[in-house]
């Protein structure tokens, strides 16, 4: 399969299998379920350490444009909880909740975060959350396995307040004379490890290929105005290989 240009074409995709929209939603949840008491070990070995430093960014400019006031901050997606905790740690002020539909990943979370977060299991398409709500979004590395991403769009534009603000990291398509490198490592070295330390090569072939399918720089662009949000700032990392872009909501 071919990278997608909208993120509807995701919908019906798993990694680089054609699914039902249904299936797609099982496959996904039950992957995490599987793979969550390693995650964040294979994120290290995966990414050298680096995806530490892209949230820190995150975390970093994420606070940058909050706004004042009493809202929480709401990381979509959150899994284990990791940028989560940073959020809480660098603005112990604010109700942090993280939500993610796994529950194997909120278990980890739990236990590590315990009851300094907040924590709802639900699929970011439909959020059990008032509208205007939520003062800030992060979501990391998680609108590509949604199983409706651009619904997700959608759904962090109707919680956030006006004036509140997406911050959105994902795997995007790296610059042309570092792509083959990349792929090589993502390729190869990625299920491997997957086999080797959370002894499941199959989700970490589909997390591949789910990078491989999700959209570019320019289409995720009209993604974000699609649903309503007006983008005002991004950064590559690493070549291209993760993008960050921060979104307002009129």
């Amino acid at each position: 399969m071919t990278r997608a240009t909208q993120l509807d074409d995701l919908r019906r995709s798993f990694g680089h299998s054609s699914v039902t929209p249904e299936t797609r939603r099982a496959e996904v949840s039950a992957l995490f379920d599987r793979i969550a008491p390693r995650y964040d070990l294979m994120n290290d070995l995966m990414s050298f350490g680096t995806h530490r430093l892209w949230k820190r960014t995150v975390v970093g400019r994420a606070l940058a444009h909050l706004a004042p006031g009493d809202a929480p901050l709401l990381d979509l997606a959150g899994g284990t909880g990791d940028l989560a905790i940073a959020l809480r740690r660098a603005c112990p002020v604010r109700r942090v909740i993280v939500a993610d539909p796994s529950a194997g990943m909120l278990a980890v979370a739990r236990e590590r975060a315990g009851d300094s977060l907040e924590y709802i299991q639900a699929g970011g398409e439909d959020l059990p959350l008032p509208g205007g709500s939520v003062a800030m979004v992060t979501l990391s590395f998680g609108l590509r396995n949604m199983a409706d991403p651009a619904q997700g769009l959608r759904e962090v534009a109707r919680v956030l307040q006006p004036g509140g603000h997406l911050v959105l990291l994902e795997f995007s398509k790296p610059d042309p004379w570092f792509a083959p490198f990349y792929g090589l490592h993502a390729r190869h070295v990625i299920p491997r490890l997957g086999a080797l330390v959370a002894r499941d090569p199959g989700a970490y072939t589909y997390l591949v290929e789910s990078i491989e399918r999700f959209p570019a720089r320019a289409d995720m662009t009209r993604e974000i105005a699609t649903a309503g949000l007006t983008l005002i700032e991004e950064r590559a990392f690493v070549f291209g290989v993760a993008r960050m872009q921060i979104a307002k909501k009129p």
